[in-house]
């Protein structure tokens, strides 16, 4: 049976007509492209479980209890690393925007921005599950067609 995948542009190509080191490099190139597409998709995870602790820490840190400017508190330096510190104000905060920037918004205004984030995320990683499906799915195509032709 000739096993079909697709080649860039989503003509289906018959690989029982390729020859042993061209399917090989095709197997090679899918294994690298799904290495990194899972890369992506692991970073992109840490990435929104970070937003999900900023949600946290705005809910617990001043949210939650009714915190006076002064109060001691533990600054996170690292996710494992904090330092001492007083709480200057309980109507603001500073939020990352990224590549260093930071903003000074509201404390409902942090947490809208943080989890409009996380929903983006949570978007951004279902379509690349999808891709990774997919990716898996050709590679498993190629694998099965290699290791008919090596047990023939």
């Amino acid at each position: 049976m000739a096993s079909k995948d697709t080649n860039p542009q989503g003509q289906p190509i018959d690989l029982s007509s390729l020859p042993i080191p061209q399917l090989t490099s095709i197997k090679n190139q899918l294994a690298e492209e799904l290495q990194h597409l899972t890369s992506s998709f692991t970073q992109l995870r840490a990435a929104q479980a970070k937003f999900r602790d900023c949600i946290k820490s705005i809910r617990d840190g001043i949210e939650k209890e009714e915190k006076k400017e002064g109060t001691p508190i533990l600054v996170p330096l690292t996710p494992s690393l904090y330092v001492p510190g007083k709480l200057p104000s309980t109507d603001s905060v500073l939020v990352d925007i990224g590549t260093g920037f930071y903003v000074e918004k509201t404390a409902p205004a942090a947490r809208q921005f943080y989890t409009s984030k996380v929903d983006e995320l949570g978007k951004n990683l279902l379509n690349l599950e999808k891709i990774v499906q997919g990716k898996q799915g050709n590679l498993n195509v190629v694998e099965d067609e290699d290791d008919q032709r090596i047990h023939k």
